[in-house]
């Protein structure tokens, strides 16, 4: 299994843009053949922000995958060059973490 954590800063004051267009976009990715989970968080309210936080822009995608092939196809895949394409004028930065169990 592979596990992947995105790191997506919107542009001030529009990550509620962005995590429109996410969901919008979720359930296609659910769809891909190999995912096991694909959920957006972000900070937890009621916890003081600290220097581990995250902020107001930013928004963390949790991912599992069965394989890495299947993450490399959800990369390549149309509906994720759609959403890059119309996320990308407020879309501040993206930090793609790829992990595995150990």
């Amino acid at each position: 299994m592979i596990q992947v954590v995105a790191v997506i800063t919107a542009k001030p004051g529009q990550r509620a843009r962005l995590l429109e267009a996410f969901a919008a976009n979720r359930a296609a990715v659910l769809a891909e053949d190999g995912c096991i989970e694909y959920g957006a968080t972000v900070d937890a309210q009621g916890i003081p922000p600290s220097k581990a936080s995250f902020g107001p822009d930013t928004f963390v995608v949790i991912e599992k995958w069965a394989s890495l092939p299947a993450l490399m196809a959800h990369g390549a895949a149309p509906h994720m060059a759609a959403f890059s394409a119309q996320t990308k004028e407020f879309t501040e930065s993206k930090r793609i973490h790829i992990l595995e169990p150990i």
